[in-house]
């Protein structure tokens, strides 16, 4: 297992903006493509105006194949240019658990390897 730790410096007094289009409109679209999301975050203490989001996967492949359908999908490609505009920044890491990491283990149920055909079927009712 892998997890995508996603880091994205928010404009000045955007945040509230940023986290409402996630909240309404991203994770809907996000998350039956991707999977398993372990967490999303905004800092108190620190660098401000910061969001960080981790996202668990079973390998790097299927990271891959996910990310690319997620790249694929129309209302994502209509979403995204409006939650750019408020991202200063990103950052992206692939984080590997230790073999004593309690999500060594750790293996979601929503990241098990979908076939192709179900990953078409998500979002398209």
């Amino acid at each position: 297992m892998i997890v995508e730790e996603r880091i994205y410096r928010i404009r000045n007094g955007c945040m509230s903006q940023y986290l409402n289009l996630v909240r309404t409109e991203g994770i809907a679209i996000q998350q039956p493509i991707l999977g398993h999301l372990v967490g999303y975050f905004t800092t108190e203490i620190g660098v401000l105006s910061q969001v960080t989001h981790l996202w668990a996967y079973p390998s790097l492949d299927e990271r891959a194949r996910r990310r690319a359908r997620l790249a694929q999908d129309k209302r994502w490609q209509a979403f995204i240019p409006r939650l750019s505009e408020l991202i200063e920044t990103a950052e992206n890491r692939i984080l590997v658990p230790t073999d004593f990491s309690p999500l060594a283990a750790f293996t979601p149920q929503t990241a098990r390897d979908l076939t192709s055909t179900e990953i078409e079927e998500v979002g398209h009712d």
